[in-house]
């Protein structure tokens, strides 16, 4: 490890004196009503025009693809899917299936085959949500009426609409790293201070058209003490108090190694609202469940919290997401 100068070690101690502070805050307390008013505060419905269906995707310009694509020096690359959960879990009930139509042994046939079929929406896959992946007051993004999902798929805001990929500037903000532990426990909030605490110490900036993941060591403690049931133990994630930062560095894109959400949430009667203020409000996709351990150890390795990110969703017509294996590049 380098010797810190003079300077760098001041710096450090300030790092480390403010990363303390953060930590000694409590969140603030907000109401349903708060969340209403930071829906009307931080849309993005209009923005790009009234049919718009690529929110903050549209910040994405060719020029940001050109910027990303100098980003890679060293030619390695990390995946951040978690491999498909085969077993039923806690956090787990609809496992990823496999089944083989054609194989070796006993068979006589030229081509191996199987079938794959998997729920991907919930706590387990790697996946990405489209913005009609959620209704609030009767609404998806930019105005669409939730009337626009059918059962044959939806006519606004699905999966389609990014067929193209994505392909920009990935930042991994590492709170555990931060923190100065493992992984977060269930429940725990992170405060927008810690973002920008985050900021300070990588010495990066988040800006417009990035895309963030945001580790909590959620698999590094499920690898430790196994599974557990999110919906009564909880899982790490952004306060809600989070979205007018998010709404400020105007990100294309928010990933996680959870849910995105703190849950409980802390706010009475709204589940998740990160989400709510995400895909509904600003347009924003989100990556859940990202498997960020690997991409946690490259990082610091390389002292490097900014790469690539390329991620190809399936193109299906009318989905409300796709599961997905996105690829950080350095």
């Amino acid at each position: 490890m380098p010797k810190l100068n003079s300077l760098s070690a001041v710096w450090l101690l300030v790092v480390l004196t403010m990363t303390k502070d953060v930590f000694a805050q409590t969140p603030p307390k907000m109401t349903g009503n708060d969340v209403e008013r930071l829906v009307k505060e931080l849309s993005n419905w209009g923005r790009w025009g009234d049919d718009d269906q690529l929110g903050t995707l549209n910040l994405i310009t060719s020029e940001k693809r050109q910027q990303a694509a100098k980003l890679v020096e060293r030619g390695v690359s990390v995946s951040l899917a978690r491999y498909a959960e085969t077993t039923e879990a806690p956090d787990n009930p609809k496992p990823f299936k496999q089944e083989m139509l054609a194989y070796g042994k006993g068979t006589t046939g030229q081509w191996a085959m199987d079938n794959y079929s998997v729920s991907y929406h919930g706590l387990a896959h790697t996946h990405m949500d489209s913005l009609c992946h959620l209704f609030h007051n009767g609404k998806m993004y930019n105005g669409f009426s939730r009337d626009e999902v059918l059962e044959t798929g939806t006519r606004k805001l699905g999966i389609q609409n990014v067929k193209s990929g994505i392909f920009t500037r990935g930042i991994l903000i590492d709170i555990p790293r931060l923190r100065g532990v493992r992984f977060l426990e269930p429940g725990s909030p992170i405060l927008p201070e810690e973002l920008t605490a985050w900021e300070e110490r990588a010495g990066i900036k988040v800006g417009s058209g990035d895309v963030i993941f945001i580790r909590t060591g959620r698999w590094a403690r499920r690898d430790l003490v196994g599974p557990w049931d999110a919906g009564k133990e909880g899982l790490a994630g952004l306060h809600a108090s989070c979205a007018p930062w998010l709404k400020e560095r105007d990100i294309a894109m928010l990933g996680s190694d959870a849910a995105a959400d703190v849950i409980p949430s802390g706010i009475p009667g709204v589940s998740h609202p990160i989400h709510v203020l995400t895909l509904h409000a600003m347009g924003i996709h989100i990556f859940d469940n990202c498997d960020l351990e690997e991409l946690g150890r490259v990082a610091a390795k390389f002292e490097r919290w900014e790469f690539l990110l390329t991620a190809s969703p399936l193109a299906v017509q009318g989905g409300t997401g796709s599961p997905l294996n996105p690829i950080a590049t350095y």
